[in-house]
């Protein structure tokens, strides 16, 4: 018998945790050809979903935990709770019912055509206009410029296939990005699209700062366009600046007496320069952190707890 392993991520989700996992259960055992697991990854969370999550546990076997030693990040997190899957696939979805549930089957059934990843695409989104409007450019944005093929308005919400899971145990990337590496490495791939819900209950973990660091995650991790951006626009500043010199040259030589030559112009390039050079540093920064933190090479999660595993990912496949 086949089996479906669900992974969903949890942060300050004690409101949502207990009605997820009954509605995720009663999905899946529609699907009663199949055994299944549901799994929580918590990323050290404050308000009591550990001690619901702890309660669910004890009352189904089915239901399994991960407690991080802290919070690692919802990059991290999601993709360290992947590789402790020991289902034939794997459907990863957040815990605030923002992806529906009824997708499941779809997802499934996809899977069983032959696809070894299913990807689901937010085509529309209840969520603000402006955020939407915000992401959409983001997307088109770094689609354009990087060297790998991206998928827009996907957010990890999908089914992965065992074989894909190893991929992912077999790379070794102390900050991955999902998404990236589903279209980079991904096996062949179907895409269904859906419609994002309203969060059920509590409130949004993502702030301007965490979106800032997955976008500058993505955008290091896939493109040369900041650094190759540097070099051009280098190259153009001193060409003008070089043009601008000559003809203020000329113009002190020909009209010695009567041009003036003033303090804006200096002043205006000294601090048109200075902010030109004090973005590609924070640019070249971003990058820097980036590999500096790929060498170090310092493991995705710290596990605190895990609660009814009782075989090692893998281990069925051994």
């Amino acid at each position: 018998m086949k089996k479906i392993s669900m992974l969903i991520p949890t942060y300050n989700e004690l409101e949502n945790v207990e009605p997820l996992s009954i509605a995720v259960e009663e999905e899946l055992k529609k699907l009663s050809q199949y055994d299944y697991e549901i799994i929580f990854i918590d990323n050290d969370s404050k308000d009591g979903t550990r001690d619901k999550l702890r309660e669910l546990c004890a009352g189904n076997k089915k239901i399994k935990a991960i407690f991080n030693a802290k919070n690692f990040g919802q990059n991290n997190s999601p993709f360290y709770g992947l590789q402790q899957a020991t289902g034939d696939c794997v459907i990863l979805m957040c815990a605030d019912f923002q992806d529906p549930i009824d997708m499941i089957p779809k997802l499934v059934a996809e899977w069983e055509n032959g696809y070894k990843i299913v990807s689901a695409i937010k085509t529309t989104s209840r969520e603000n206009k402006f955020m939407r409007f915000l992401r959409t450019c983001y997307y088109k944005l770094i689609k354009k410029f990087s060297e790998v093929e991206q998928i827009e308005h996907f957010t990890g919400f999908g089914l992965y296939d065992k074989a894909f899971i190893q991929v992912l145990r077999e790379l070794e990337d102390p900050t991955p990005f999902l998404r990236g590496i589903v279209a980079e490495l991904g096996f062949k791939r179907k895409e269904i699209p859906y419609e994002q819900q309203r969060r059920r209950a509590g409130k949004t973990k993502n702030n301007f700062y965490s979106l800032y660091d997955i976008a500058m995650l993505s955008f290091t991790s896939y493109t040369k366009v900041g650094l190759r951006l540097a070099t051009f626009m280098g190259f153009i500043i001193a060409f003008f600046s070089v043009i601008v010199a000559l003809v203020y040259f000329i113009l002190k030589i020909v009209f010695w007496n009567t041009f003036n030559m003033g303090t804006a112009p200096i002043l205006i390039g000294m601090f048109f320069l200075g902010a030109v050079q004090l973005l590609f540093l924070g640019l070249i920064g971003e990058y820097i952190i980036s590999i500096n933190q790929r060498v170090m090479k310092r493991p995705l999660v710290i596990e605190e707890e895990r609660i009814n595993f009782e075989e090692e990912p893998g281990e069925k496949d051994a």
